[in-house]
């Protein structure tokens, strides 16, 4: 009986393009995020601090991802900086083929990064491969510090992990070197960034490394 697996073939079709949204981002010259975490993590601060703090270093643009509602990319509007919503109606993650239609409602031209808020999940997204030049991972102390170890896909294949909330560590049980250690058992190249969107600890850093990706770090 001849048999077709289904989802090698979705992953197929989708693989190819976001071939096609890596080369027109590689022609553009933008450089591109795929950030991944849980909902709730701080991902829409972060991206919101960030633009404001790098307004006069990058152009940033977001395609932001959600089952419903557009809150997220309201949110960053008021930064000034251009988003696109994607609603996926109950999909659990991004595809490529979104992705495409988010970028051609961008100003390509004028920006320097395009960084996509994947939908709330730490297991879904990291199976498709959105055209990005490098996936980043969040996690915030309040979720735990056994995340690694129970979804260990996500930070094996990120660049990046910002571990958010710093503020809260003398409030909650999270073990910050068992999250670094088990992270890089995965991912020995993993850059760790513990930070604090609201207080603004750790931001530098994190801000250092997106420019020298972006190639704009003037240092």
């Amino acid at each position: 009986m001849f048999k077709v697996d289904l989802k090698k073939k979705i992953l197929d079709a989708n693989e190819q393009c976001a071939f096609e949204n890596t080369k027109l981002l590689a022609g553009k010259k933008v450089f591109c995020l795929n950030m991944i975490s849980s909902p709730g993590s701080g991902k829409t601060t972060i991206l919101a601090k960030t633009i404001t703090n790098l307004k006069a270093k990058l152009k940033i643009a977001v395609i932001e991802g959600d089952i419903k509602t557009d809150i997220d990319t309201q949110k960053i509007k008021t930064t000034g900086a251009p988003a696109v919503q994607i609603n996926t109606h109950g999909a659990c993650h991004l595809s490529a083929e979104q992705i495409t239609a988010g970028l051609h409602n961008l100003p390509l031209d004028k920006l320097d990064v395009v960084i996509i808020e994947n939908v709330g999940n730490l297991v879904c997204p990291t199976d498709f491969e959105l055209g990005e030049n490098a996936k980043l991972a969040v996690l915030s102390v309040a979720e735990g510090d056994d995340k690694p170890a129970k979804y260990p896909a996500i930070f094996s294949k990120s660049k990046a992990l910002l571990i958010n909330k710093m503020d809260l560590l003398k409030v909650v049980d999270f073990d910050l070197e068992r999250v670094k250690a088990d992270a890089r058992r995965l991912n020995p190249g993993l850059e760790i960034f513990p930070i604090s969107a609201k207080t603004g600890e750790g931001m530098q850093n994190w801000y250092d490394w997106l420019l020298d990706q972006a190639g704009q770090n003037p240092r």
